[in-house]
């Protein structure tokens, strides 16, 4: 056994047993922690061990990101590809515009490009069509993806690129959707995972020169933001190869929770990996019930506001209802029926009041023709945004945990109380104090590429109801920092069936740890995200060196990993 011990200024173990500690003691061969409390407790259970003193830092578990798409996230933010969300310097419409000129310009004749992260209503575009993107690239595939990841907008050099016959789309797939004129030619739009993918992945397989070097520069990302387990939630066994590789780097920063995507044939496949499970392990299944609020396609019981805003961004006012379901719930129970009885964990995205009553219907009569009621199931449900607090009862009631997007509230909540939809319901996006008071676990996530994973930014939002633009919406929902941060740890680690390994410092759990540069408890909360920054992290009891991890990927060749430019969708 090989111990080192860490004295910290404060250790914040998110442990009720010993919510504060100033040492640890890990043990370098099993990666994990054999001691917590005070330095002698820590010197006792391992004498003659060398104190490593990290001075003024304050140390707590790595953050945990419950709901993320690192694969993809990597391949359509990182160069070659362009990131264009409004939070990442493209506040306007016309920001992207200026770049979409420029990169036509500078890039070499027929290159194909991808850009990400397009939000109608926060940027002010429109609903683009392939004439429009015609007009900025004339001769080269372009696929342009929404932020919701819910519809890809697309040029004409890429319905010819696809070979679609006489310019028309395929039979729309279940779930999914293209659009069409009025002759039944492609508009340059797809909507939902299944059309999506059918455009982006031939564009990315000849956009992209090294997709699992892109992949780990997001790795890097997360880890900067403190968080060493992360979970895949569009999972699909094309990325198994590319996760190994990053999961076998010496300096890998993250753990991996894999749910695969229902639509798979071999969604219900168990993982067939050499990689420890404690670096990468399959969970659970994915499904989404309803779409994107960015872009109207939420199953919700109330409509948009009829304005500027939504009619620029050609938002449909709704209510949309039941109709914009991905599922019947014929297909939805269908899909419980089969893999319920695997033992696969649930994960529903979904968006709309209605689609939560809908998805915990069928999460109901699942349950209980399976005999899983009041059983450790841990089903989830994601997102939730326009979700009432009777519904979080309802769901607490039955064991359904809820992860919320407080990205939704951060960015959009100055439009969502008023612009978007009437103040009750838009100051009350994204419900965080109604899940607590409900009693169900919680958690939080960013959803990457959506938003940055920005954990310390969630917290402070969680603590403040403070939006994007300094203002407060729904105060009752503020929550306590010790409840924002269970959610992105130990509440975190829960919902990805890993409490056993992370999510607190607690002996017999890995050494996974974030320094912080101070105790979040004295920061002001209202500039938490700024005042506290993030130092280092460390992985099985090991400070990472990201630049070295980096360098080992990319000195893979890129031709073992070109599948991963091929990657699925994902969907907020």
């Amino acid at each position: 056994m090989s111990v080192q011990i860490i004295q910290a200024k404060s250790i914040i173990t998110m442990d009720p047993a010993l919510p504060r500690a100033e040492a640890l003691a890990f043990d370098a061969d099993t990666q994990k922690i054999v001691a917590v409390g005070t330095l002698e407790q820590c010197q006792a259970a391992a004498p003659g061990v060398q104190v490593q003193d990290l001075g003024a830092t304050v140390l707590m578990p790595g953050f945990v990101e419950p709901h993320s798409h690192p694969i993809l996230t990597g391949v359509i933010t990182q160069p070659p590809a362009h990131w264009i969300a409004p939070y990442v310097g493209f506040p306007k419409y016309s920001d992207v515009q200026t770049l979409w000129t420029k990169t036509h310009q500078e890039s070499p004749s027929g290159t194909a490009l991808i850009f990400n992260g397009l939000d109608r209503l926060l940027q002010g575009a429109p609903e683009l069509t392939n004439a429009e993107l015609d007009g900025f690239f004339p001769d080269r595939p372009v696929v342009v993806i929404d932020n919701s990841g819910h519809e890809v907008y697309f040029n004409t050099a890429v319905i010819k690129f696809l070979n679609w016959a006489d310019g028309k789309p395929p039979v729309d797939p279940m779930g999914a959707r293209y659009g069409r004129n009025a002759d039944g030619t492609s508009n340059g739009r797809a909507y939902e995972t299944a059309a999506v993918l059918t455009v982006v992945d031939p564009i990315m397989a000849k956009a992209l020169t090294h997709p699992l070097q892109s992949a780990a520069k997001f790795y890097q990302v997360l880890a900067q933001n403190g968080i060493t387990s992360v979970s895949e939630m569009t999972y699909n066994t094309s990325m198994l190869k590319g996760y190994e590789a990053l999961a076998s780097a010496a300096d890998c920063p993250v753990r991996v929770t894999l749910f695969h995507m229902s639509i798979n044939a071999d969604a219900g496949d168990p993982l067939n990996s050499t990689v420890s499970t404690n670096m990468l392990h399959k969970q659970g299944i994915k499904l989404w019930a309803d779409g994107s609020p960015w872009v109207g396609t939420i199953a919700a019981s109330f409509p948009y506001l009829d304005n500027a805003t939504t009619q620029n961004a050609q938002i449909p006012i709704g209510p949309g209802g039941e109709a914009m379901m991905n599922y019947t719930r014929i297909e939805l129970d269908q899909v419980l029926a089969k893999y319920a009885p695997m033992g696969w964990q649930f994960s529903f995205h979904v968006n709309g009041d209605i689609g939560l009553d809908i998805v915990l219907d069928a999460y109901e009569q699942a349950l209980v023709q399976n005999n899983l009621m009041g059983t450790d199931h841990r089903w989830r449900v994601e997102h939730v945004g326009a979700c009432r607090g009777d519904q979080f009862d309802r769901a607490a009631a039955m064991g359904i945990g809820i992860s919320l997007g407080v990205f939704q509230y951060i960015y959009w909540g100055d439009l969502l109380d008023g612009t978007m939809f009437a103040s009750e319901i838009g100051a009350n996006w994204m419900r965080w104090g109604d899940a607590v008071k409900s009693g169900a676990t919680y958690s939080f996530h960013n959803d990457g590429p959506v938003s940055p994973p920005n954990v310390l930014l969630n917290v402070q939002t969680a603590i403040t109801r403070l939006s994007d633009g300094g203002t407060v919406h729904g105060p009752g929902q503020i929550i306590s920092l010790d409840d924002a941060l269970k959610a992105q740890t130990i509440n975190a680690a829960h919902m990805l069936h890993r409490d056993d390994l992370v999510g607190s410092i607690t002996v017999g759990k890995m050494a996974d740890f974030v320094e912080l540069s101070m105790d979040p408890y004295l920061a002001d909360p209202t500039k938490l995200a700024t005042e506290v920054v993030v130092q280092g992290t460390w992985l099985g009891g090991r400070k990472l060196n990201l630049d070295s991890f980096l360098s080992e990927i990319i000195a893979i060749d890129p031709s073992e990993h070109a599948n991963l430019a091929t990657t699925q969708n994902k969907c907020c």
